[in-house]
């Protein structure tokens, strides 16, 4: 179990990262592409992305970077540099300038649980080569696994912002570390992690607590290891919709867009799309649009299948809010 421990001044600094962090779901796809879980919304993309890996060209380019993120257990601090939230670009630029302590630190502690490939061994001595061809490799497989995903990728985070919003408003800042539950459990100044595979205390000493929404964190939340780093907790969001890429997946990914968009127009699910601009349940849906619950599930049913919302249950609420698909729809 992971405690993390707050001072009242903590608890004031804590906030919600402003949008998904490129490096962070790099990473975390890479664990979830080698887990053996069977999330049913995942195993598509995994046979997608291994098939093209193994069919790109110098295939073998990857070895060294799944090596640093294996499925499970630790895996360097410094492959998600804080920088990455100013954009992917600034993150590998972040990577390729780690300094050398923090290398050899973080290789050494990954070696005492993992076999590395002899490359890491020149990575650990920082040779610039080595890290411009890591980071380069990243790029590239940024580009075949998370690239074509992540409208929804964005979509999702967004949609769990909304909902961090929505208990922020009703319950302050302690709501917003309650609405954490069930992975998490707030009580007394200490965030318990509860299924966290190491069990240890993260002191906060006033610098407050970054708190990451993940598409592709797939359980358990993660932190940073070194304590002297800013502290980020990333944590699991609703993949509600899956995994489906926003172009080129195919004659019957097309087709079944055509037939949800076919299904689209209306007045009525132009209302709904309205109301859905600044998150709303399906209970105050109905409520403004004066149409019954089942119907307002129903129309959210099928702007969800088109791509154009997000929606996340919450015991007996369903939260919906738009994509940016949605809302370009919607100003348009």
């Amino acid at each position: 179990m992971l405690k993390i421990i707050f001072s009242s001044e903590d608890i004031l600094r804590t906030r919600v990262a402003p949008a998904a962090d490129p490096l962070w779901e790099l990473v975390l796809s890479l664990h979830l592409l080698q887990g053996r879980g069977r999330d049913p919304l995942s195993t598509p993309w995994r046979r997608g992305v291994a098939r093209g890996l193994r069919t790109d060209t110098g295939a073998e380019r990857y070895r060294l970077l799944l090596a640093l993120n294996p499925p499970r257990g630790y895996f360097p601090d410094f492959l998600t540099p804080s920088a990455s939230r100013d954009g992917f670009e600034a993150g590998l630029e972040a990577v390729r300038g780690t300094p050398l302590g923090m290398l050899r630190r973080d290789l050494t502690v990954l070696a005492g649980e993992t076999p590395l490939p002899p490359s890491a061994g020149a990575l650990a001595r920082g040779e610039p080569e080595v890290l411009q061809d890591l980071t380069d490799t990243m790029a590239r497989y940024q580009e075949l696994a998370v690239t074509p995903y992540w409208a929804r990728v964005q979509a999702a985070v967004e949609a769990d912002r909304s909902r961090r919003a929505r208990a922020m408003l009703d319950g302050g800042a302690e709501g917003l570390l309650a609405s954490l539950k069930p992975a998490m459990r707030w009580a007394d100044g200490v965030l318990e992690v509860l299924d966290y595979p190491d069990t240890r205390e993260l002191h906060l000493d006033g610098r407050g607590l970054l708190l990451v929404p993940s598409f592709f964190c797939s359980r358990t939340p993660v932190a940073l290891l070194d304590p002297s780093l800013p502290p980020v907790l990333v944590y699991p969001v609703d993949r509600l919709g899956g995994l489906t890429p926003e172009a080129g997946g195919g004659r019957e990914s097309d087709a079944a867009q055509r037939e949800a968009l076919a299904a689209l127009l209306g007045r009525t699910r132009a209302a709904v799309l309205q109301v859905a601009d600044e998150g709303c349940t399906t209970g105050e849906m109905a409520r403004r649009l004066h149409i019954s619950a089942a119907a307002a599930s129903q129309h959210t049913t099928v702007l969800r299948n088109a791509g154009l919302l997000v929606s996340h249950r919450d015991r007996n609420t369903v939260l919906h809010t738009l994509t940016p698909l949605g809302r370009a729809v919607l100003d348009a």
